[in-house]
């Protein structure tokens, strides 16, 4: 899924897995982390706008799309103005003398309510970060904890939804649910810039990741200085919270805690509900002194599972418990159906199962682990149904009903009465005679996908 810039929320950075073997440049030597025992010539930067990784990240960025940022350049217009100002920007990043532009700023819903204020760099700030994530990455992801899964290489959310279900399976069956409260606002950027400098010593590189986070937000016209957080919407975000969040990591192993956590979704797994309160109380007290970071009391919780949903999965009851869909993941999916089939109305309905389909794949293969399926059969029917209300009412008048319902092999009295009814399109479409006028396989010959015959397939 992409944040309105192109960045990437579930998806991970490009190149996963083919890093370099070599000892990375622009290194700070530190044995507790380390087993490099010199450091590398400060020549980070070098890497940085070297020719092939600013075509990996040229490639990315441009497959991203994302909106523009606030000097309205877009994505299809950064090839010619690469071509014309590439020589100068490349010097002034080696010189340490480049500035990045003012952020776009752009609220977007939560799922749970309110919005969230995203930062859309420009495409050229973009280009550079990338560059910056490609190099910076092979630093420091070996060095994160193995309970870590959000934008790293070869890490998912499926992967710590698993995880998830084998904690509880091992029989911790409480959880702490910690909800960091504006993490991305409240990023202290001293912090964040003295746990980059112990792996990264190229004064240039440093001095750049800080000023992309001090780049002012440009809102209603005018730019807004900032002195902390780390705006969502730029590809360095989130591998700079992943390099502050790394301390409650290795916090919560020096402890011997079961843990998952993606980006500032963090659950710890124990088996008392005393133990939590615990934990709970330790690990506030943890992120309030070290990283000036605040627990939300009101979305914070000790609980179990299966009261707890995680990434979009929750658990069952069971003594061995099977991943099922959280409520809330299933209800923006129908909202996100009615949305497309509400704009569908007056369309041909091939055109309106075009729209929809790339939705259902996305998230059945998001989805792809739960084990209970009867959310899914009952999705697959309701759905239907939905799309037999918009040819309902596309036929409008009972004439044109009766005339449709005939081509699609009712006979002429049950056609009549049921063209002529005087119900409402819900009810008529959850009727026998629009189910055998357009069952399942009128359907499927149409174009739409099963969910639940996706998800198994998966």
């Amino acid at each position: 899924m992409k944040t309105e810039s192109g960045a990437d929320t579930v998806t991970h950075p490009e190149g996963q897995g083919q890093y370099p073997e070599s000892r990375p440049v622009g290194v700070e030597t530190n044995p507790a982390s380390s087993s490099w025992t010199k450091a590398e010539p400060a020549s980070l930067m070098e890497a940085v706008v070297e020719k092939a990784n600013m075509a990996r990240a040229y490639r990315r960025v441009v497959a991203n799309k994302g909106a523009p940022g606030a000097d309205g350049m877009t994505v299809a217009q950064l090839a010619d103005h690469l071509k014309q100002h590439w020589p100068t920007l490349r010097e002034r990043l080696l010189a340490g003398e480049y500035h990045p532009s003012p952020i776009r700023a752009v609220e977007i819903p939560k799922p749970k309510g309110g919005t969230r204020q995203l930062g859309i760099p420009t495409v050229t700030d973009r280009l550079i970060q990338q560059a910056l994530l490609q190099v910076l990455t092979p630093i420091f992801d070996p060095g994160f904890s193995a309970s870590s899964y959000g934008y790293r290489p070869k890490r998912s959310a499926q992967q710590a939804v698993s995880a998830m279900k084998s904690h509880v399976t091992a029989g911790h069956r409480w959880v702490v649910d910690l909800d960091l409260e504006a993490f991305f606002d409240r990023v202290s950027h001293d912090l964040l810039m003295a746990r980059v400098a112990r792996r990264v010593r190229d004064k240039r590189v440093l001095r750049l990741i800080r000023r992309y986070l001090e780049a002012g937000m440009f809102q209603d016209g005018l730019t807004a200085p900032r002195r902390q957080g780390t705006p969502q919407g730029g590809p360095l975000s989130p591998l700079l919270a992943n390099i502050l969040l790394d301390d409650v990591d290795k916090e919560l192993e020096r402890r011997g805690h079961r843990f998952c956590r993606y980006a500032d979704d963090m659950q710890v797994y124990v088996r008392s509900r005393r133990a939590g309160e615990r934990v709970m109380t330790s690990l506030s007290d943890f992120l309030e002194s070290s990283l000036r970071l605040t627990v939300n009391g009101d979305k914070s919780a000790v609980d179990r599972p299966w009261n707890r949903g995680y990434l979009g999965y929750t658990l069952t009851r069971h003594k061995l418990p099977k991943l099922t869909l959280a409520k809330a993941s299933l209800q923006r999916l129908m909202q996100r159906v009615r949305e497309i089939l509400k704009r569908g109305r007056g369309r041909n309905i091939r055109r309106v199962i075009e729209e929809l389909v790339p939705v259902l794949r996305g998230w059945a293969n998001y989805f792809s682990l739960v084990d209970v399926k009867r959310p899914l059969e009952a999705l697959d029917g309701w759905i239907r149904r939905r799309l037999r209300c918009v040819i309902w009412r596309q036929w409008k008048r009972p004439r044109t009903r009766r005339r449709k319902l005939l081509a699609l092999g009712l006979d002429d009295h049950r056609a009549w009465k049921s063209a002529g009814n005087g119900r409402g399109p819900w009810w008529n479409t959850g009727a026998s005679h629009m189910n055998q006028a357009l069952p399942r396989k009128w359907f499927e010959q149409q174009g739409l996908i099963s969910v639940l015959d996706t998800v198994k397939r998966a």
